[in-house]
């Protein structure tokens, strides 16, 4: 019993509906990813790479990070942070920082013969390339700020050239190292 009316071998076609909810679903799957990712890079974290030798030998030229943007909003900087920052604007610079946290607000910081003293104390850094070849201070740190440094000290653009980091300038703390592979872990 063969309908004369039908082919059996005529293209069946989708109707334009079925299309359209096809469509509108990549579209809305392709703009939440969007979205998603953008949110996260903004508000969580984010990958930065190293453009210069200011924190060798902890950080190599080229490697690349990522940075936790969040655990500033549940905890304050810690010295021995290792933090990402918005240059203060008098540098006329544009491209983030990363350099050591080394002094907290209130904290009273010198360098004299080699050494960095907090609050009159030395410190123990064992991840600096080499001992400061400069004097620096006593300053003290005022509030809502903090005083930065390079670990590699003798070449790095710092609070000691440029002075106190403002609180708000802070991006995010960097916490893990994910290239190159074989140097791949946490940066505590």
């Amino acid at each position: 019993m063969h309908n004369a009316n039908s082919s059996p071998s005529a293209p069946q076609h989708p109707p334009a509906a079925k299309v359209k909810g096809v469509l509108r679903e990549t579209i809305e799957t392709v703009g939440l990813s969007v979205l998603l990712a953008f949110g996260l890079r903004t508000f969580v974290a984010e990958a930065r790479y190293i453009p210069s030798e200011s924190m060798l030998p902890t950080l190599e030229i080229n490697d690349r990070l990522i940075i936790d943007k969040l655990s500033y909003d549940f905890g304050q900087p810690q010295r021995g942070d290792i933090v990402v920052f918005r240059p203060p604007a008098a540098l006329g610079q544009t491209d983030a920082f990363i350099k050591r946290l080394v002094a907290l607000p209130s904290d009273v910081v010198e360098v004299k013969d080699g050494q960095l003293f907090i609050n009159g104390e030395p410190q123990y850094e064992p991840y600096i390339a080499a001992q400061p070849d400069y004097e620096y201070g006593p300053v003290t740190v005022p509030p809502n700020s903090y005083l930065v440094l390079g670990d590699n000290r003798n070449r790095s653009f710092d609070s000691h050239a440029w002075g106190f980091l403002p609180e708000d300038h802070l991006i995010g703390r960097a916490v893990f190292r994910f290239w190159p592979l074989d140097r791949l872990g946490n940066l505590d």
